[in-house]
């Protein structure tokens, strides 16, 4: 601990006596500094055992004395020495009075112990309280790193609740509290979710400190949050992949400080993948998956091994994700108004599937399943456990991008030019993955065609085809089919558009077909035999009439 007035006091080589304030001699003290004038507090930091001779003191009139006392006190001074021997014999009884009257520690300083020696046993003891915390600290770091690498990032959890006297919690990069030391401690370090949230809107490294009390909330339920914690990002990029929670009941001192910072480096080394690991990962990953798009699941499994092999054991789902212009991405009337209780998703600086990666490995993570994330050129596959964590944080990820979107939001770091579109396929085995691929892609083309954010392949046969014919290529084809006949009612010689309708609705029927129009059924057929004059087809053949019935639905302005 650092030196205190009664050390000094002990100290047998200074001969000290405590003329006054004998009941706060354990005060620390940051310093010993020698100042003569008669108004030195403009110069004083707090802390300080301010050493004098009253050289320019009119150190024996008592309303002097009472003014420079209370300054003294009130500036942070922990203590005053006063030199005997050399402008005066004894302390005045003045300062005494008025040292005794703001309690502040007066000691008498004999005059065969200069200054020096007193600055020189503070320094000394500073040093050496020092060097204690730094021996402490790397002895805590070792510890820390024993735990690490034998317990893995709870045990190294635990060994700094010790270190600080307090508890600790780890979070990942979705906010959520993967791990707490002591366990009492992850109740409340789950209240801290939105404080770790803004931490990791802001630039690496980062770190703040929340104060105890919380809201009403909390004291309803009878908790008190009156510790000090402190908060601190880990990762080497730009954008933090976990945090670091330290709770304690006052600010840490040096010892607890080193035992931080050395939890900081050490939680980073086991959260952040170094690239090279990475990239061997994603090179597996990307083996496993063209062998089970070839058809080659037992070469997959091979190849997987620990890694993935758990992920070939249970129905998966594959997800592609794309990139799109967002001027192709055209918004979707039934996701316009949905308002999500989730923040706004955003993605990595640089990176469009950097927010969906991470909302997929976080949730994976935590449920202790085996996630396969690969890039493909412009788009982004994963193979995810059917009815996984991941699948959920997916759908939830694009619910509240798709949300964000419709109230004109993007995301903090969300490039404005371009919009993520992903398709699910339905649950597969390693057998049909080629077949679960194909599905995610027709799942990612209708959502790119409807401007949706997300689609199930198991959710489009629920739907109707029909807004499949918004397509501008589609409108073009009925168009260029339906042209003669527009082109021949328009002359006023008949309403072949609308017979043709008519008769289509009703299966060919012609009795119904004409009663709808409200003309004679000798009538219908002589339309329908013209219909097949200008286009030169036969409604005799089923795929004639199917191409017509979707030519007048796509044109359709019902």
């Amino acid at each position: 601990m650092p030196p205190t007035l009664a050390s000094l006091v002990h100290h047998s080589a200074l001969k000290l006596t405590v003329r006054a304030g004998g009941d706060r001699l354990d005060v620390p003290v940051r310093w010993a500094h020698v100042s003569e004038l008669a108004d030195p507090v403009p110069y004083m930091e707090g802390g300080e055992l301010l050493l004098i001779t009253a050289l320019k003191l009119d150190a024996e009139d008592p309303e002097a004395m009472g003014r420079y006392v209370r300054r003294l006190s009130k500036a942070g001074v922990v203590g005053l020495g006063f030199a005997v021997g050399v402008n005066y014999d004894e302390i005045p009884q003045a300062l005494v009075d008025a040292a005794e009257e703001e309690n502040l520690p007066l000691l008498e300083v004999p005059r065969r112990t200069p200054f020096l020696a007193i600055s020189k046993a503070v320094s000394a003891a500073i040093a050496a309280d020092q060097y204690r915390a730094v021996t402490a600290g790397f002895a805590a770091q070792r510890e820390l790193t024993k735990q690490a690498l034998t317990d893995g990032a709870e045990g190294l959890l635990r060994a700094l609740a010790a270190q600080v006297d307090g508890w600790a919690a780890l979070y990942d990069a979705s906010g959520a509290v993967v791990a707490a030391a002591p366990e009492w401690a992850a109740r409340r370090a789950a209240r801290l979710t939105a404080d770790v949230e803004r931490l990791r809107e802001r630039p690496a490294p980062a770190s703040a400190v929340v104060g105890g009390g919380g809201g009403p909330e909390h004291a309803a339920s009878g908790d008190r949050l009156d510790d000090r914690v402190e908060l601190h990002s880990l990762g080497a990029g730009r954008r933090p992949r976990a945090a670091l929670a330290v709770g304690t009941a006052a600010a840490p001192g040096t010892a607890e400080r080193y035992a931080v910072h050395s939890a900081i480096a050490l939680l980073t080394l086991t959260t952040e993948r170094s690239r090279s690991l990475y990239a061997a990962q994603q090179r597996i990953g990307a083996a496993v998956l063209r062998m089970l798009l070839a058809g080659e699941p037992d070469h997959a499994r091979a190849v997987a091994g620990h890694l993935y092999g758990d992920l070939l054991d249970v129905p998966f789902r594959v997800i592609v994700a794309e990139s799109v212009p967002a001027s192709a991405a055209r918004a979707h009337p039934e996701g316009q108004g949905q308002a999500a209780r989730s923040p706004a998703p955003s993605d990595t600086a640089g990176d469009p599937f950097g927010g969906l990666v991470e909302a997929l490995e976080s949730a994976a993570a935590r449920a202790g399943e085996a996630v396969l994330v690969v890039p493909e050129g412009e788009r982004l596959v994963a193979l995810v456990t059917d009815g996984g964590a991941a699948v959920s944080a997916c759908a939830r990820y694009a619910t509240a991008l798709e949300a964000s979107r419709a109230n004109g939001g993007g995301g903090a770091e969300a490039d404005p030019g371009d919009e993520l579109v992903v398709g699910l396929s339905a649950p597969a085995g390693p057998i049909a993955a080629a077949a679960a691929y194909k599905q995610s892609v027709q799942a990612l083309s209708v959502a790119r065609r409807r401007g949706r954010v997300f689609v199930e392949h198991e959710r489009l046969a629920a739907g109707s085809v029909l807004p499949l014919l918004a397509d501008d290529a589609v409108k073009a084809f009925a168009d260029s089919l339906l042209r003669a006949l527009h082109e021949h009612d328009a002359t006023g010689r008949g309403d072949l558009v609308a017979s043709l309708r008519a008769w289509l609705s009703r299966h060919g029927q012609w009795d119904a077909a004409a009663a709808d129009l409200g003309v004679h059924r000798h009538t219908l057929r002589y339309r329908m035999r013209r219909v097949e004059e200008i286009l030169g087809r036969s409604l005799d053949d089923p795929d004639v009439r199917m191409e017509l019935w979707l030519a007048l639905k796509a044109t359709s302005t019902d």
